[in-house]
């Protein structure tokens, strides 16, 4: 039993450390996170054409299903079922490019059938990951997160414009006059200050915009004041529909995230533990986050994921006491719970979210850049990052090149459809072809 008391338990799993300390530990996970947490759904619905109440209701289900996820790391159940370690884990912006696809061509429905079976994979990979984590060392991880970075652009850059073609707002001077300086302060809080501001640049960044846009007269808050103050998310609010392609393209990235949440767990570990992860904590952890992507697709949600910002946060402060990451969840959940504060989350001018999340979107793929350069850039490493994300951003990018004839039409939905299946596809096969280089 830890037999530390007072501020010292901060900096032990178990225990309650003055309530005082707890508070704004916790307040500053759920900033690091809350911007990561609604945006998905705010992009998706924009892609599959929901009504306002439509996207309010998958901002409540977000906020709802990330508590969840992240409450189950923290209590696992049966000691099987999540981690048990101080991670903050919900809906993630990994999945976007591929979701992105998926609902452009199919629609929400096909979406959340997708996500049932990437779940599932998910769980096997969890099962089975002390057999499967050789084929994802950093080089193809890192690959794929580089990738992943590179497809989120366009996104960002559209949402900046104005969000669509065939929106008022699109491509005017006003929509970019908010984006930039959106961005200005993100970029100006993240590198000359220090602690709080700095870990809610985004969150910050997003308020200011908001004010601008509201100024210029591009927000609309019509939808506000018919949300209701309190509702429980709803089962299966939308059809679910089971496409293969789609299922398989999904079920690519749900092994990618798998991989990026073995990371996650490991990088907390280490650098609040001192230690490396259990093959039972990262089994626990990958099976928890399969279990919240299936439930979550139930109820209308997007798929989840390990937030790397805050296990940020867990390497710099070493807080790791459960307390503090219960405490985040509880207000995320409460926040679901009142349909009105997602309502009010759904009037957050497109323009404004792009001037956020291009930073994000930036420390994506730097992020995998930073993977593939661990220990130096070889040859090797050239041939396989530059030939995987070639092929896999090169057939995104051409228009019908895999749907000539004696092509079957699943072809063009799993391989066309995002950049990140063929990177990850490629990544592996070179990676165990390719000649490993000798030791200098």
């Amino acid at each position: 039993m830890d037999k530390r008391t007072g501020s010292e338990l901060l900096f032990s799993y178990r225990g309650m450390p003055p309530l005082g300390q707890v508070i704004p530990l916790g307040l500053q996970h759920v900033v690091a996170a809350v911007v990561g947490v609604i945006t998905p759904a705010i992009l998706i619905s924009d892609v599959c054409g929901l009504s306002e109440a439509e996207e309010t209701l998958m901002i409540q289900v977000s906020l709802v299903l990330t508590a969840l996820a992240t409450l189950l790391q923290l209590f696992p159940l049966f000691r099987r079922i999540g981690s048990g370690l101080p991670v903050i884990m919900g809906i993630s912006f990994a999945y976007i490019p591929t979701l992105t696809a998926i609902g452009g061509q199919f629609g929400l429905p096909t979406i959340l059938g997708a996500e049932i079976v990437g779940g599932v994979v998910a769980i096997l990979f969890g099962v089975l990951v002390k057999w499967i984590r050789p084929l994802f060392p950093p080089l193809v991880t890192g690959t794929v997160i580089f990738t992943i970075g590179l497809s989120l652009y366009p996104t960002a850059v559209r949402y900046m414009a104005g969000g669509s073609a065939g929106s008022e707002w699109f491509g005017s001077p006003r929509s970019w006059l908010v984006a930039l300086i959106t961005l200005a302060v993100v970029v100006i809080l993240s590198h000359f200050t220090k602690g709080i501001l700095k870990l809610s640049a985004i969150l910050i960044g997003m308020i200011v915009g908001y004010v601008v846009a509201f100024f210029l007269g591009i927000v609309d808050l019509s939808g506000v004041a018919s949300a209701g103050w309190f509702a429980l998310p709803e089962v299966m609010p939308f059809e679910i529909e089971f496409v293969p392609s789609a299922c398989v393209s999904l079920a690519i990235v749900y092994i990618v995230n798998s991989v990026q949440t073995i990371g996650d767990l490991s990088s907390t570990t280490m650098g609040g533990m001192d230690r490396l992860p259990t093959d039972r904590e990262l089994s626990g952890g990958i099976v928890g986050q399969g279990i919240m992507s299936v439930v979550g697709a139930l109820f209308g949600g997007l798929p989840t994921a390990s937030y790397s910002q805050n296990v940020g946060i867990v390497t710099v402060n070493r807080v790791i006491n459960r307390a503090v990451f219960a405490l985040a969840a509880i207000l995320l959940l409460v926040a679901g719970l009142v349909p009105k504060f997602a309502a009010a989350l759904t009037t957050i001018p497109q323009c404004v979210i792009g001037g956020a999340t291009l930073s994000v979107f930036a420390t994506i793929t730097m992020t995998g850049i930073r993977m593939i350069t661990e220990g130096g850039f070889t040859a090797r490493k050239s041939s396989i990052v530059g030939l995987s994300v070639a092929l896999g951003v090169g057939i995104t990018q051409v228009e019908g090149c895999l749907s000539g004839a004696g092509f079957p039409e699943w072809v063009s939905t799993v391989f066309s459809s995002s950049s990140v299946v063929v990177a990850t596809i490629m990544a592996i096969l070179l990676n165990l072809i390719l000649p490993k280089e000798k030791d200098m």
